[in-house]
């Protein structure tokens, strides 16, 4: 496992993992002592965690393989849904995230965001939630156009005064959906949804991205190396110096680190 040289004051520690199991290993291991540490100091911890295929392996070892995570002292959030989509829709982040988290461990509570409510109504709603519960940690990805969450490129605002909004997603996005298999065509896919905004994700004391795959390599160059700009959402994290960013040879490969 190597470091990037983006590990300075000033911006994010990159970790380059020799494989893709050994990155999902390390982030469930740092995400564990992070979740310890803040148990430790304050009895509770809150977590924020990203959901997709990208995150599977990460949250696989971090549920199954990770010894002494304080799940009975941590609160978890999920950072979007799409309008419309109810707690089984088999595409949908509440299902995702009960499913391969909240049943799995049973953690002090789970809080979801609502696809079947008044969606302006339930942004608020959720907002206030986060606001009252700070975030301790948030585990996010990068979507293939560079977004973090739902905040896609034509909807991203680094000085977002929201909490959680309504947005319409992109077609990229979109298709995302259908590559990754949730959704049979792009006709399928809800066009709008509900997302955490930048600013709320990075209030978190600590972020982790957590960004496996070779189709993620042209967003983690852009959110590296390209401008900064909301034409890479992602693009904004290296500006943060308490951000974590674990990456697998895949999504490495266009860095030019080796």
């Amino acid at each position: 496992m190597t470091s990037g040289p983006h590990d300075q004051a000033a911006g994010p520690e990159v970790v380059v993992a020799v494989d893709p199991a050994s990155m999902a290993e390390s982030a469930a291991a740092r995400t564990a002592q992070e979740l310890r540490d803040v148990v430790a100091r304050h009895g509770v911890a809150h977590a924020m965690f990203a959901t997709g295929n990208s995150q599977l392996a990460f949250v696989d070892a971090l549920v199954h393989a990770t010894a002494d995570v304080p799940w009975s002292d941590v609160v978890v959030f999920h950072m979007d849904e799409y309008v419309g989509a109810g707690p089984h829709h088999p595409a949908g982040f509440q299902h995702w995230i009960r499913e391969r988290i909240v049943d799995q461990v049973r953690p002090r509570v789970g809080h979801y965001i609502d696809g079947l409510a008044e969606p302006v109504a339930e942004c608020d709603r959720y907002g206030a939630l986060l606001q009252r519960h700070p975030l301790d940690l948030c585990c996010l990805g990068i979507g293939e156009n560079g977004h973090l969450a739902f905040n896609d490129p034509p909807v991203a605002d680094f000085d977002d005064p929201l909490v959680v909004k309504v947005v319409e997603l992109d077609g990229a996005c979109r298709q995302q959906q259908v590559n990754e298999g949730h959704f049979a065509s792009l006709a399928e896919v809800p066009t709008k949804a509900m997302t955490v905004t930048i600013p709320a994700l990075l209030a978190a004391a600590e972020v982790l991205a957590i960004v496996p795959e070779a189709r993620k390599a042209h967003p983690v160059l852009g959110a590296l190396t390209g401008p900064l700009s909301t034409t890479c959402p992602a693009s904004i994290l290296r500006t943060r110096a308490h951000v974590t960013m674990y990456l697998d040879p895949g999504s490495a490969r266009d860095l030019g680190w080796g």
